[in-house]
């Protein structure tokens, strides 16, 4: 454990005592966003990035202490381990060294140098190795057997345990995988006949880089080609030159110096070795190691995104209607109040084939004028900047003595998969599976929060090569990147639904329909303590949950912010040296001015938490969200073939990939902002300039119609360089 503490300490730039202390506290079950907020003084203030990283890494390290052990007790078992092997193995880093170090003594099935030393070869392996100067020809005429036919036989018997015993050295293998990570190449060639079916990965039909720098998206694009049979890929040094350094690292580890008849033999048994095995062993390896490479980058895009849309800013509690748009099946609306109950649905045909567009106008004028409409959410897909148009049209025709009502373009990915799920099912039996959609898009708009975590954040659109990465770590990234988002901003606890609850620190599924279930059995839940009457809901849990959850006006005014129960004393000490009611002090800045908060420092509660207190109480329940805002399309531009280059617009950010950004300017197809095309400044990162969600204002440089292709700038001083075009196509 001290091990792995140290080294995960250096890793997140930490004491080992606070990488301890944190381990102790996630082994007895604590979650990551409740030892971040609640436990600061144990770990020594280590936030929730930190955290994460920390238990990625202490899954691996003890699988690798775990590998450790097992290796050390298989070979003290064969009798073969020596002190030097015991320090060999403590000080391998990763499971490849281990793996190295254990081959030589790894059980394995019967090979060619085994038979070699069974048909008694060995010994003349071990002679062309002690004596260069002799012929191996001749040495090896000496072991001719009926076994072993001729001096051919026995020559390639030594060749193969000379092999073996290069093919298990540490060293050597160590050596050689650094240099392929340096100089090695990735290479992809289109396969015969396949060009017209690839078209799409044309870029790699005969392409070839550096394998240390190959970008994510590259990577996983040829990974995919060559796994629908458009491309081959290689793994290798520089042809001309990179092989024969190759054969000569291996060739150095038989220490040939000279032109004597057994290092000539050896180099030639070296080049063999390299060619025939190691250079296929180390392809498999690089291989793996680029597509772990690039999972884990595209891993991480998709969760910076996902985070940032969750995060998106709520327009807030309105009544809203909400609108999936469409053509031949009608525009599909749903009325939801202030608290997103649903409380009127229709379905409107204003295009083709009915052409009602005075009986839809009507409707959206009957459904906005009875519920007191304040905002309408628009769908994002087919036909929703014609919906928009009718919206606009619509609202002009409202009496000057009807607020009008604010029309919002917003992402409907995964709309369509949450309606059809057996969560909206549950949630809406009587309602038909179109008009979920509509629901759904009304209140994303309210609370994208709350709203996207009922839908499977793989359908929500914001990743990149998705479908070819672990779908299992994948997964366990997105549901860490839920947690922590829901548990930053907090969730209401009479409100919530039980999706939302699931994801808050110590429940789950279980555990949130049940609290579900006891407020539709008793009504709102009046204090945070009540949550100990919920069934299986015990002491261990509600510690882990409590903070996260708030209760709005109740009688405790505490319960509304992220003040933790178990610290309540502390914040009553601090109410009480200001001599005011609480309810006065609550929200009002400056308030708590002319206290110190090493005055509450107690055995129980340091500083850190005794300042989280304050600020809570100065901002009771903040939102870590931002204001809202949203991106105007511009009239008359709804369709590509709208487009110009030159046109300035304002769109909302969709996607960030690691080579730009995708931007919803409303013509059903999102435009790319290269990398190179983000700032007047070179950028490493598209996630420095740009988040999902974000509105931005864009210029449009290349629009290529026929394949669909919309080319962005941001930039502010003119046109797009050399390579823009080619990026945008990407």
């Amino acid at each position: 454990m001290d091990r792995i503490a140290r080294t995960i300490a250096t890793e997140i730039n930490a004491r080992s005592d606070q990488v301890g202390a944190a381990i102790r506290l996630l082994d007895d079950g604590a979650t990551v966003p409740f030892v971040a907020r609640y436990r600061k003084e144990a770990t020594g203030g280590l936030d929730d990035s930190q955290l994460r990283v920390l238990s990625d890494r202490l899954a691996y390290l003890r699988e690798l202490e775990a590998r450790r052990d097992t290796i050390l007790g298989s070979i003290k078992d064969q009798g073969k381990l020596t002190d030097d092997l015991v320090k060999s193995i403590a000080g391998a880093e990763t499971k490849a060294q281990l793996e190295d170090i254990y081959l030589p003594y790894k059980p394995k099935r019967r090979t060619k140098a085994m038979i070699a030393r069974e048909n008694g070869l060995e010994p003349l392996a071990d002679a062309i190795l002690s004596d260069r100067n002799a012929d191996p020809e001749t040495l090896a005429a000496g072991y001719v057997t009926e076994a072993v036919p001729g001096t051919k036989e026995a020559l390639n018997g030594a060749r193969d345990i000379i092999t073996e015993r290069l093919t298990e050295n540490a060293e050597l293998l160590g050596e050689l995988r650094s240099f392929m990570q340096r100089e090695a190449l990735l290479s992809a060639k289109v396969i015969d006949g396949k060009q017209q079916e690839g078209a799409k990965f044309s870029d790699y039909f005969d392409h070839s880089e550096l394998w240390s720098s190959v970008p994510s998206h590259r990577a996983l694009a040829m990974l995919r080609a060559s796994k629908e049979g458009i491309v081959t890929l290689d793994i290798a040094p520089e042809p001309e030159f990179g092989a024969a350094r190759a054969e000569a690292i291996v060739a150095a580890h038989l220490h040939t110096r000279s032109d004597a008849p057994g290092d000539k033999w050896l180099r030639k048994a070296a080049g063999w070795t390299w060619r025939v095995k190691l250079s296929l062993s180390m392809m498999v390896e690089l291989m793996a190691d680029l597509r772990a490479r690039a999972q884990d980058e595209a891993i991480q895009v998709f969760s910076r995104n996902l985070k940032d849309l969750l995060l998106s800013a709520p327009a807030g509690a309105q009544a809203t209607l909400g609108l999936d748009p469409g053509i031949r099946t009608g525009v599909k609306a749903a009325v939801v109040d202030a608290t997103g109950k649903v409380l009127a649905t229709d379905t409107l045909y204003p295009f083709q084939p009915k052409n009602d567009l005075r009986g839809a106008q009507d409707t959206m004028f009957r459904l906005i004028t009875t519920h007191k409409i304040e905002l309408i959410a628009i769908g994002n897909g087919t036909a929703s900047r014609e919906t928009e148009r009718l919206v606009a049209d619509t609202l002009k025709l409202l009496p000057k003595t009807v607020k009008a009502p604010t029309k919002v373009v917003v992402s409907e990915a995964g709309a369509s998969v949450y309606s059809a799920s057996e969560l909206a099912a549950r949630e809406f039996p009587d309602l038909d599976v179109s008009l979920r959609g509509a629901v759904s898009i009304a209140r994303r708009l309210q609370d994208p929060l709350a709203e996207l975590v009922k839908i499977e954040p793989k359908s929500i659109g914001v990743g990149q090569y998705q479908h070819d990465v672990d779908q299992h770590r994948l997964s366990q990234s997105l549901a860490a990147v839920i947690e922590d988002v829901v548990n930053a901003v907090g969730v209401d606890l009479n409100t919530a639904s039980a999706p939302l609850l699931s994801h808050v620190s110590g429940l789950g599924p279980g555990l949130a329909e049940a609290i579900v279930a006891h407020r539709d059995l008793n009504g709102a839940f009046a204090a945070r303590a009540d949550l100990l009457e919920v069934a299986r809901l015990g002491p261990r849990a509600f510690e882990q949950c409590a903070g996260f959850l708030r209760i709005r006006d109740g009688a405790e005014p505490l319960d509304a912010s992220s003040v933790h129960p178990e610290a309540y004393d502390v914040a009553r000490r601090v109410v009480a040296a200001c001599g005011r009611d609480i309810r006065q002090i609550m929200g009002h800045d400056g308030a708590l001015k002319r206290l110190r908060a090493e005055q509450f420092v107690d055995d129980r509660f340091g500083l850190p938490t005794v300042r989280d207190i304050f600020a809570e109480l100065e901002k009771p329940g903040r939102d870590p969200r931002p204001s809202f805002v949203t991106a105007s399309f511009t009239d008359g531009v709804e369709e590509i073939t709208d487009l110009k280059p030159g046109m300035s617009l304002e769109g909302t950010v969709t996607n960030v990939a690691a080579f730009g950004a995708f931007v919803d300017i409303g013509v059903h197809q999102d435009g790319l902002v290269h990398i190179s095309q983000l700032a007047d400044r070179f950028v490493k990162d598209p996630h420095e300039v740009v988040k999902a969600g974000q509105v931005v204002k864009v210029r449009v440089v290349e629009v290529d119609v026929p394949r669909k292709r919309i080319g962005l700038t941001m930039r502010k001083n003119g046109g797009a360089p050399s390579g823009q075009s080619r990026g945008a196509r990407r």
